[in-house]
């Protein structure tokens, strides 16, 4: 029995990059040796398990074999006559199909460390094509390492492109696409990812809402929130921060668009719900604040809720502050005026005169003042 660490623990650290997970195969065991030795089984389609202390997963080295369409059309044989060599060449890119031993040698028969050097992202086999889900991989893998110049070579590109012909990606489910796109707005340079897919047709027969409204300029904001360090919901809002200014039935198209790209990725309802947000106050909210002033700010605020959810009100400001300067200035003004009308609470104004619906307006009223006074003193 021999165990090796395998993939992206081993390419990170040839990279210089910190290891955050250890992933290890076996070769040479059985189940229930693996038992035996105290490993827990966890996996369902074929022999995986957790490490009695470490917790970290163990495979037992195994090939597959394609018998259907998509990321799960595959049947998997493990033995304990399957070599190292066999259970690498069934993964996506080389780099990710290295191995090292118990004394630190690096075990690399498909190039993995040549491709390192010229950062390149190639795949090993032709076997690559057989799982359309490594589409989406290729292209969350060069927006992770775009920053340290890999690029994905011609001849894996292309062979993406053929597998988007052949049809082959209209078998990914929504959940998978989903988790790849999700994974890949929390990368350095989530933009590559979209671009990846737009240059292999991916895109349009994944994605095609998003097609329809990506361009240069979102993902230039899009790769500006990265760089801020932005979460993944304001990363995911600047897809739809549209361009400026938006007709009447431009916007009604939008909304549309966000409703379709909601149903076909089955979205998180906070997501969807930050699409649709954007969409629609977008324009209202950029005209509002080229000219502070009271009664129209707090129009703002009541339309779009924020006196309720100020978090989500917070979160649209900083999206499109990374698409529009007037807002990018003013953001943190905004966010002030706002905290400054929500200090005034309703029994602030409550006496023994009024209650009821009066209660409403006459904190409309009072929270009105504050704005104003809050806008001399800062002028």
């Amino acid at each position: 029995m021999q165990v090796y660490r395998v993939g992206g623990a081993v390419r990170d650290q040839l990279l210089g990059l910190p290891v955050k997970d250890n992933d290890w195969v076996v070769i040479g065991a059985t189940p229930k040796q693996m038992k035996d030795l105290g490993f827990q089984p966890v996996g369902r389609d074929f022999p995986v398990f957790l490490h009695p202390k470490t917790k970290e997963e163990y495979a037992l080295a195994r090939t597959e074999r394609k018998t259907g369409h998509g990321y799960g059309g595959f049947s998997f044989y493990t033995s304990i006559d399957i070599s190292l060599e066999e259970d690498l060449l069934r993964r996506d890119l080389t780099i990710n199909a290295m191995a090292e031993d118990q004394y630190g040698n690096i075990i690399d028969p498909y190039g993995g460390q040549e491709d390192l050097k010229n950062r390149r992202l190639r795949h090993i086999s032709p076997a690559f094509q057989e799982d359309p889900l490594r589409i989406l991989r290729v292209a969350r893998f060069a927006a992770r390492l775009a920053p340290f110049g890999f690029k994905v070579a011609e001849e894996t590109l292309e062979l993406m492109s053929n597998m988007v012909k052949s049809g082959e990606a209209s078998h990914l489910v929504p959940e998978r696409v989903w988790q790849e796109t999700s994974r890949a707005l929390m990368e350095p340079t989530p933009a590559v990812y979209f671009q990846i897919l737009e240059s292999c047709g991916a895109l349009q027969a994944v994605l095609p809402e998003l097609s329809s409204l990506i361009h240069s300029q979102t993902l230039l904001h899009l790769n500006l929130a990265a760089q801020a360090d932005s979460n993944a919901l304001i990363r995911f809002g600047c897809l739809f921060s549209p361009l400026l200014p938006q007709p009447e039935a431009e916007l009604i198209n939008s909304v549309r668009t966000v409703q379709g790209a909601s149903s076909r990725m089955r979205l998180p309802s906070e997501y969807a719900d930050m699409a649709r947000f954007v969409t629609e106050h977008a324009q209202n909210l950029t005209s509002v604040i080229h000219t502070i002033n009271a009664e129209s700010l707090m129009t703002l605020f009541e339309a779009t809720d924020a006196l309720r959810r100020p978090e989500r009100f917070i979160s649209l400001i900083i999206i499109l502050s990374y698409s529009f300067e007037t807002v990018k200035f003013k953001k943190d003004q905004i966010i002030e005026l706002l905290d400054s009308c929500l200090s005034i609470k309703a029994k602030d104004v409550m006496t023994k005169n009024i209650k009821g619906k009066a209660v409403g307006e006459a904190l409309r009223k009072k929270r009105l003042q504050k704005i104003q006074s809050t806008i001399e003193l800062n002028k």
